[in-house]
């Protein structure tokens, strides 16, 4: 059960949606980033968010590529009276996360390929570790001292950087059975692949003893303990220098149905529906010091399935209005699921409360033909509870606001450009230490750019 949570909890730390469920991206185009209401969409990225609705394109080629720049701040703050430094700070930086979406349109048939990083997809680096990394290393002090060797400080040397993405090539084939009413269905094809590097060096301590370091100056941990004796070995190996490199990969498959309703010319209604992904990842490790990352072991990342249901209403010609809500079914996957046999006799951890849920509202107006202006609203709940929330693991609800612009160059070519940002909660907990209970607050920020072009003939 252990491997599973820290799996997820990697995962977590390096994962670059712009809000959405536990493992699930929804940022997958430029339109999203700048209306934040995609679930109705009769564009090309309907590849994505509305399959059924690409019937209603011209016939012919659509083609679409767009990249996403993401920079998020992923602050931790632990008031343990023993740590050094209570605030830690993960940088997620994702220069590249590309949306590739290619579409034919024949008549009542449409085939369409679209491909993008459906979960994860960025790089995280803490340069101080977390604080589940030094709060042990922190109660040093306090146990020599209690052990007649007075003992006031340490240092320590840690870092952890992670890499995630799951990659998703998806391919619908959707076909209008009236001029009101299409269908589709696709099927997405997920490869996972994590990269993990960390290590704790160099942990030193000043106790004061007689004999080994009578002066009370800085010496090595595992070397101290060392020279105690056999008494003392288990902490001479636990300070030891540890470090981890590994990889994860695994691969999946996604069916998804779609339906668009166009009762009135000027409506367009639309539900979407992707089941559960049932992915395992397996661990190659090249060096897992702390005992984490098993060889050749597999753990379960499911994707849950999502539910989206989506309205798009023409006031008039030249303003539009979007509506989208999404639900996941996160409590039908079992992240927390056993690991082994002697983990199935643990109780079963309860970490989510109730499914997460968006509602996202936009609105459109076409200043000219060439310019189309945009903005949007975006609400995310999250449904996880306290005991999901740790530093290596937790989602927080939010709410965010994009805005944008298409430019128009002719019915054949256009570009898009759209920026978001993110207004996270605050969420915390109490975790009990030797010496009391302690509070750790997590906080995030986020901004995102987005560029794209869209070709047609």
């Amino acid at each position: 059960m252990r491997r599973v949570l820290l799996s997820l909890a990697l995962v977590g730390l390096v994962g670059a949606s712009v809000q959405a469920s536990i493992l699930t991206n929804t940022n997958q185009s430029v339109p999203y980033i700048r209306l934040l209401s995609r679930n109705a969409t009769t564009d090309v990225d309907a590849a994505y968010y509305n399959p059924a609705g690409l019937t209603r394109l011209k016939d012919g080629w659509h083609f679409s590529l767009s990249n996403q720049t993401i920079f998020q701040d992923r602050t931790i703050t632990n008031d343990y009276l023993l740590l050094n430094e209570r605030k830690y700070v993960g940088e997620l930086r994702v220069p590249f996360f590309p949306n590739f979406y290619a579409v034919y349109k024949k008549d009542r048939l449409a085939i369409s390929f679209g491909f993008g990083p459906n979960a994860g997809g960025g790089s995280a680096k803490y340069d101080r570790g977390l604080p589940a990394f030094e709060t042990a290393i922190a109660s040093i002090p306090l146990l020599l001292t209690s052990k007649g060797l007075p003992t006031t400080a340490y240092s320590v040397g840690i870092n952890f950087e992670g890499e995630s993405a799951y990659y998703g090539f998806q391919l619908n084939l959707s076909y209008a059975v009236s001029d009101m009413v299409s269908l589709a269905g696709g099927v997405r094809y997920i490869y996972a692949a994590n990269k993990y590097e960390g290590s704790i060096t160099n942990i030193m301590i000043n106790p004061k003893h007689p004999l080994l370091n009578p002066t009370g100056a800085m010496v090595s941990a595992p070397a101290f303990f060392a020279k105690l004796g056999p008494a003392f070995a288990y902490y001479a190996a636990a300070t030891a220098d540890m470090a981890v490199d590994a990889k994860q990969t695994g691969s999946a498959f996604t069916p998804v149905l779609s339906l668009n309703i166009r009762p009135l010319e000027n409506l367009n209604l639309a539900v979407l529906y992707e089941f559960k992904t049932n992915l395992k990842l397996k661990n190659d490790t090249t060096k897992d010091d702390v005992g984490l990352f098993p060889n050749g072991w597999e753990t379960q990342s499911d994707m849950p399935a999502i539910l989206g249901l989506g309205a798009e209403y023409s006031f008039m010609p030249n303003l539009r209005a979007a509506l989208s809500f999404h639900y996941w079914f996160d409590k039908d996957v079992q992240w927390d699921s056993p690991s082994t046999p002697e983990e199935a006799l643990l109780p079963r951890i309860n970490l989510i409360d109730h499914n997460s849920w968006d509602l996202g509202f936009g609105l459109e107006y076409d200043v000219s033909p060439m310019f189309r202006l945009s903005a949007g609203f975006l609400h995310t709940d999250i449904g996880v509870n306290s005991d999901y929330l740790t530093d290596l693991r937790h989602e927080l609800g939010s709410d965010t606001v994009g805005a944008g612009a298409r430019i128009t160059l002719s019915d054949k070519l256009s570009f898009d450009i759209g920026a978001l940002n993110v207004w996270y909660k605050t969420a915390s907990k109490s975790i009990a230490y030797t010496i009391g209970t302690f509070t750790e607050t997590y906080k995030r920020t986020s901004v995102s750019l987005a560029v794209g072009v869209n070709v047609g003939f």
